[in-house]
């Protein structure tokens, strides 16, 4: 069998998933649901991404529904199509969802948007988490960092996390993102291959203040771009739009970047979703892409 490989930097998965998908992971398996269960209960910082489901799903065989909480932080953020999928996960899963609103907008070190914006982001998210969970009896938080998380180095928000004392099980137990992606499948998952969907500010080019409106404008602008990728026959796996200052970067799976570049109306779509004066450009996706510019 071909041994799936997983970018440790950007969380992009391939490889053959037929055959046994655990294997040797049995052990490390057993080793997370022992660790999960001594917990005695856990609350969940629940995204609805393919980790904190894992994690969430994980958290529900070692303790059963009644003793997991899931938490959704909502705010301007977050993009619709996230929280709606992320509702129906936790359903399934038998336990309480919680969908507390945050504030991030409100700190001032948030709004200015330099590289550390994700420890202010998570710092508030995870107080508010917090707070939930003790105010419901849940004495853990646990978030969905894994292996690979830890060795980026552009992840502030881990440290926010790790201040408050908020686990990381994954992270502590050595699963990377396609081992997480392996034992979801297994478990019959949805999340198992859902790409990443990291929050609309990270669309947002440093320096650059976030604002609702500015979150607000990408949200429907990959919302219009998708629909008219789909009705074009081009749908794509990841689509981001890059928010630059004064231009726009809508970003595509590389072997979709020529046809999507010469797709009449994409640069009208962009501009009539909240960029009215923009430079359009389109690039091969690449996730942390801001980060290296």
């Amino acid at each position: 069998m071909t041994t799936p490989t997983q970018d440790t930097i950007t969380g992009d998965f391939t490889g053959d998933l037929n055959g046994d998908l655990t294997g040797d992971l049995t052990g490390d398996i057993d080793s997370l649901l022992g660790r999960l269960s001594a917990l005695g209960s856990l609350a969940v910082a629940f995204s609805g991404g393919a980790d904190s489901a894992f994690v969430l799903a994980a958290a529900v065989r070692a303790l059963g529904p009644a003793r997991v909480l899931a938490v959704t932080a909502v705010s301007e953020s977050l993009a619709v199509a996230e929280l709606s999928a992320a509702a129906r996960f936790a359903a399934g899963q038998g336990v309480r969802h919680l969908l507390p609103r945050t504030n991030e907008l409100a700190s001032p070190g948030y709004r200015a948007n330099g590289r550390s914006r994700c420890y202010f982001c998570k710092s508030e998210v995870l107080d508010v988490i917090g707070r939930i969970a003790a105010e419901h009896g849940f004495a853990h938080v646990a978030t969905g960092t894994n292996a690979d998380d830890a060795r980026d180095p552009f992840r502030p928000g881990i440290r926010a996390a790790d201040e408050r004392g908020v686990l990381a099980p994954l992270r502590e137990e050595g699963f990377t993102k396609a081992q997480v992606r392996r034992v979801s499948r297994e478990w019959g998952l949805s999340t198992w291959d859902k790409p990443a969907a990291p929050c609309l500010a990270s669309r947002i080019a440093y320096g650059v203040e976030v604002t609702s409106v500015r979150l607000h404008r990408i949200e429907a602008a990959e919302r219009v771009v998708r629909t008219l990728l789909a009705e074009s026959a081009l749908p794509v796996t990841d689509l981001r739009v890059r928010d630059l200052g004064d231009s726009v970067r809508v970003e595509v799976d590389p072997d979709r970047t020529a046809p999507v570049a010469a797709l009449p109306g994409l640069t009208e779509a962009v501009r009539q979703a909240g960029f009215p004066a923009a430079e359009v450009t389109v690039a091969p996706f690449r996730s942390g892409a801001l980060n290296v510019l």
